[in-house]
Parts: structure tokens; sequence; C-alpha cells
């Protein structure tokens, strides 16, 4: 997140409580030509015309830091691009546990989002809804690789919504400037 949890301009609003981190895959040393993708701070994993895992990047060191993380008894979910959700489904084995806290979201093609529960004694914090029952790996994973249908985009521009109340005043605070640097 953001220092001080701060708003991303990307529409990152979530990451504004502190709850909210992104973990890059990063695993083992970068060339120059591998850092250069769309975000510039991690490997893509994902060959994004066949939206599935790129075999000569991806590497079960991947896989075993994704399931570290879930296995987090604070961590409530994970977003991962759908094909990383995919390869995970296919070589979990036996203990699938894990698996439905990962949840799939385009867009985390080269790290994954991790989100945490609240504190028990944060006044202001609400935990979102469970994740579903199950390991996630059926006909709802599934239906992330479907094409489109038309009309279906969205032709409203998106509007970023009033930071909460508790943002706005620790932003007019007068030593907000001190967090901000």
């Amino acid at each position: 997140a953001m220092p001080g949890g701060g708003r991303f301009l990307t529409g990152h609003a979530s990451h504004q409580m502190g709850l909210d981190a992104d973990i890059w895959l990063r695993m083992g040393t970068m060339t120059d030509s591998e850092a250069l993708n769309s975000d510039g701070k991690g490997l893509l994993v994902v060959n994004r015309q066949t939206q599935r895992v790129d075999e000569n990047v991806w590497n079960n060191n991947h896989a075993t830091l994704i399931k570290l993380a879930a296995q987090d008894p604070k961590v409530t979910r994970i977003f991962v691009n759908p094909a990383i959700k995919l390869k995970l489904c296919q070589t979990a084995g036996d203990d699938r546990t894990w698996l439905h806290k990962i949840r799939p979201w385009f867009g985390h093609d080269s790290h994954f989002h991790v989100r945490i529960a609240c504190p028990k004694d944060a006044a202001y914090c609400e935990d979102q809804a469970p994740v579903p029952a199950g390991d996630g790996c059926g006909d709802e994973l599934y239906s992330w690789f479907e094409p489109a249908k038309p009309g279906s985009g969205s032709s409203k521009p998106k509007v970023t919504p009033p930071e909460p109340f508790l943002c706005q005043q620790v932003l007019s605070s007068p030593n907000s400037s001190e967090w901000l640097e």
C-alpha cells in the first residue's frame, strides 16, 4: 500500500486502509528485458495472448509463495490473474484447502494482491463477506476465460469516490504533509 494508506491513482482504493498489499512475482534475478513489462515491478507470469501461465517463467516457487500467503490465518483473500488460479488448481495436489482464498481478478499477471482481515480492535474497519465455500476451481473459474458478451462493457465513466471520513481527517490535519513525503 502507499505510505500512510494513501490513494492510488490507478483504482487501488482498497489499499487505503493498509490492509491490502501487492506482492510482486520476482523469483531470482531479472534481466532488463524481463523487467520491462506493464508495471516494471514483476515478471509477467501470464501470456496475455493465450491467457495461460507462461511455462518459461512460472515455477514452483511462485505457487509456494502464494500458498504460504493463503495459509496465513490473517489473510482473507488473494487476487491473482485467472490463468494463475487455473495453474494453481491444476497443480495443487491433494491439499486444496487454501485454494478457496485465491480469487481470480484480471490485472494480476505479475503480482498477487493480499487482503488482510481487520484487526479485532479496529472500530472503523469492516471485513468483507467471507469467500464462497469450495476451492473455486469449477465453473466460476472457467467463466473468466469466456469471451465478453456483446454490450456487457461498462459505458459509464468511473467516478473516484470521496475518501472515507477518517482519511479526510488525516489529510486535513496540520501534520499531514509529513505523512505524504
